[in-house]
């Protein structure tokens, strides 16, 4: 759920990458031609632009026959070989396949490179040669580089998520521990109050320590929500009481740019649910004025049987480019995740990017 909710807004898809594939085989080969536009040239051509959607899910293949498709093409009277679909080809093997099978491609590219070139270039230096012959081994080193790169930033990028899980979970920590200092202070004041109250009154002490047993009860339910013991490290704990759904009209005005709708029938929640919704909504709309700048939000809190809904979407559109890891997604999650819920976010279909949250909530008697 967590890695779902870091996906990035928008991600080009796979399909426009293959059409510039073939389409750049098409313009290069058909554009760039030695003896004109020949039955021949046009097949190698198509065929060349055909092989390009392939070219991810079966690198080996792909180089092999764009491979044949140049030595189809290297042979006389015309020498016009789709140079472009073998050399993407051999891009694809070092960026899609592992580092054994791409030198191992690599190195057999060279070995015909360089066998095709002692065939067609009698008289030429040793110099110009092993330039030619070598000339293969190019884009599948490349895409190998560009390959090691895309790993290094993922990798990057899992621990920046795993990092603001962590910090996630400090606050969480920080506000459970002003969740059972005050439920403990409550219990020991109705105690302090019953032990007083029972020789005057034993009716009125009874209720009191009922009243401090819904309270431990109450305390009780809210830590089970928590999956693991969770540490502050030592941080000063802040004061986590102005945070919870009564903030909500505040938090959606101080927006400037956003409404709040709510359904269904108030309930009391959980103290940890409570912030869990304030914090969904006030990072949502942190997001939104980062990446959407001047968009329109709109908040919808629904209370449901035994179930509470959130809901914050927006009508912007992302930042060209923005493909980032979303820190803030993963501290919303993680909080869902803690509440025994579940956390989506993405694209809206009509435009914007929404997060949308389901938490459950205890029975009610």
């Amino acid at each position: 759920m967590i890695v779902e909710a870091l996906r990035g807004r928008r991600r080009p898809p796979a399909w426009a990458g293959d059409a510039e594939a073939a389409a750049l085989v098409l313009a290069a080969e058909l554009g760039v031609t030695n003896y004109g536009l020949t039955t021949k040239t046009v097949l190698l051509a198509v065929a060349g632009a055909s092989l390009m959607p392939l070219r991810r899910r079966h690198p080996v293949p792909i180089a092999v026959l764009a491979g044949a498709l140049y030595l189809a093409g290297a042979r006389p009277p015309e020498y016009d070989a789709p140079v472009s679909a073998m050399v993407i080809a051999l891009y694809a093997v070092g960026r899609h396949a592992s580092g054994r099978t791409a030198v191992a491609v690599g190195a057999l590219a060279v070995l015909v490179g360089a066998v095709s070139s002692r065939m067609s270039w009698e008289g030429v230096s040793p110099a110009a040669f092993l330039t030619v012959g070598l000339t293969p081994a190019a884009p599948v080193a490349a895409g190998h580089i560009v390959r090691l790169r895309a790993e290094l930033l993922h990798r990057r990028q899992q621990q920046a998520a795993e990092l603001a899980v962590r910090e996630e979970r400090r606050r969480i920590a920080r506000e459970l521990h002003d969740v059972i200092a005050h439920h403990v202070s409550v219990i020991s004041l109705y105690m302090g109050v019953a032990r007083r109250t029972i020789p005057l009154d034993p009716e009125r002490a009874r209720q009191t320590l009922l009243t401090g047993e819904d309270t431990a009860r109450q305390a009780m339910a809210e830590m089970r929500h928590l999956l693991d013991v969770l540490r502050t490290d030592g941080e000063p704990v802040d004061d986590q009481a102005d945070v919870g759904v009564a903030r909500l009209p505040a938090l959606v005005e101080e927006s400037g740019n956003a409404t709040l709708e709510v359904a269904g029938q108030a309930v009391e929640l959980p103290t940890t649910v409570d912030h869990a919704i304030y914090r969904i909504v006030q990072e949502a709309l942190t997001n939104t004025r980062k990446h959407a700048a001047g968009a329109r939000s709109r908040v919808r809190l629904a209370y449901l049987p035994n179930l509470v809904e959130v809901e914050v979407g927006d009508d912007g559109q992302a930042r060209p480019g923005h493909v980032g890891v979303g820190l803030g997604l993963a501290g919303m999650a993680e909080r869902v995740s803690l509440c025994g819920g579940e956390l989506r976010a993405g694209p809206s279909p009509q435009g914007g990017f929404v997060v949308h949250a389901r938490i459950p909530l205890p029975e009610q008697p």
